[in-house]
């Protein structure tokens, strides 16, 4: 799998295109976009997650955080998703697309934490790089990086709200049944609607 880190800004500037792309075409015309020239440049497998904001809120997030699709493909699908399938909000609107701001996340494989106590998850975990997945044998949440930060949280919030997210007790990730894995991520993202894409995280973000 190509390397987080590797992906240049032209790279992140093709995704965030295609993300804007793929949501306008199945809005438009009930179409699912298919670009020979971008399935090729993204032919390998990666996690990724688009998101999409409007006025600083969200207004959508979807994506795929084990690497089990092609990168052309799960990018489209899942800016797609995003736009028409998060259920905590009704779909987007060909209207809105104006006002929306996209975001991509392209993910590393997530690796498990392994740890003898809970109390070294608070020393292993580092926020503004490291994206968390709280499971246990019947659920499971998923936070990316950058939230993180966004809210001003550390490490132990971030646990808890993961854990909030999988639908546990905040506190869940001290339960020894708990699995925690992270991942890295490098974002790029539209500074205002169809506006400059800009690379959020730098190669040492990793």
């Amino acid at each position: 799998m190509k390397e987080s880190k590797e992906f240049s800004n032209t790279d992140g500037e093709k995704l965030v295109k295609m993300a804007r792309k793929a949501v306008t075409e199945i809005l438009k015309n009930n179409s699912k976009i298919n670009d020979s020239d971008f399935n090729s440049k993204f032919d390998f497998k990666s996690g990724v997650f688009v998101t999409l904001n409007k006025q600083d809120s969200l207004r959508g997030c979807i994506g795929y955080p084990i690497p089990i699709k092609k990168l052309s493909q799960g990018l489209v699908d899942a800016a797609i998703s995003a736009a028409t399938q998060d259920t905590r909000f009704s779909p987007v609107s060909i209207d809105e697309l104006d006002k929306i701001t996209f975001e991509v996340t392209v993910l590393t494989p997530p690796v498990e934490i392994k740890v003898e106590q809970p109390s070294e998850y608070l020393k292993q975990i580092q926020v503004g790089r490291d994206g968390l997945i709280v499971e246990n044998s019947y659920s499971s949440g998923l936070l990316l990086p950058q939230v993180p930060t966004e809210y001003g949280w550390n490490v132990e919030k971030f646990l808890e709200y993961t854990c909030q997210k999988a639908g546990l007790e905040k506190d869940a990730w001290k339960d020894k049944d708990t699995k925690i894995s992270r991942f890295q991520g490098v974002i790029f993202k539209e500074e205002s609607p169809n506006g400059t894409i800009i690379r959020e995280s730098s190669d040492d973000f990793l």
